[in-house]
């Protein structure tokens, strides 16, 4: 009698190292890009850096990508990661990293002619925007190449127990972070529906008359 291979058995293949790497390295992601929206709030509370308009919408396709790594991260919580569940994600974060990558240009392309001082203070000799839109550069190429690692990852089992808790604390970490950067733009913009493209104050605080 032939043998057969039971649907059963066929879902119960052995951990898979490379898919062990994607699951971390969307906790990696996920961490290090709202980490990188830490520092920029870090600047503007202690440095009273305020930030442009356009460094908001970068700070949300930052947040809007760790979300997308955030999708890896709880299916991984499961056990099985689905090639659906890494094209879901990934393909979330990819579209936030060119959406951000286009907006830190155009931002940089502002301060581009000689004697531009640039928007706010620089790190590390280059401006933020600038860092920004290498950083999202790099993003696109680390995540095009984990999508075209998916058909080999895909359905294979990751033992949840060691990184449960890990991947609960990035997830809270991430909305946790969220939630404090729409504090942070509502304080800037108060009742208004625009900000200014230079702001200089935390205008909630002069629309309730505070300051």
């Amino acid at each position: 009698m032939a043998h057969t291979t039971t649907p059963a058995a066929s879902d119960q293949r052995p951990p898979a190292v490379l898919g062990q790497v994607q699951f971390w390295f969307a906790c990696f992601f996920a961490v290090g890009w709202t980490g990188i929206v830490c520092a920029g709030l870090g600047v503007q509370f202690v440095s009273w850096d305020y930030p442009c308009p356009l460094c908001m919408i970068q700070r949300m396709f930052m947040l809007l990508g760790a979300l997308g790594a955030c999708c890896v991260v709880r299916r991984g919580m499961t056990g099985t990661i689905t090639g659906r569940d890494y094209m879901l994600g990934w393909g979330l974060a990819l579209v936030a990293m060119i959406g951000g990558s286009f907006t830190a240009w155009r931002q940089t392309m502002l301060h581009i002619l000689p004697g531009d001082k640039g928007y706010g203070a620089p790190v590390l000799g280059l401006h933020m925007y600038v860092w920004a839109w290498i950083l999202f550069q790099a993003s696109v190429v680390a995540v095009g190449i984990v999508m075209a690692l998916a058909h080999v990852t895909a359905d294979r089992t990751i033992a949840p127990a060691p990184q449960r808790a890990i991947a609960r604390v990035v997830l809270a970490f991430v909305g946790l972070i969220i939630a404090v950067n729409l504090v942070a733009v509502f304080l800037e913009e108060g009742f208004h529906w625009f900000l200014p493209d230079d702001p200089t104050r935390y205008q909630f605080f002069y629309d309730i008359g505070v300051l």
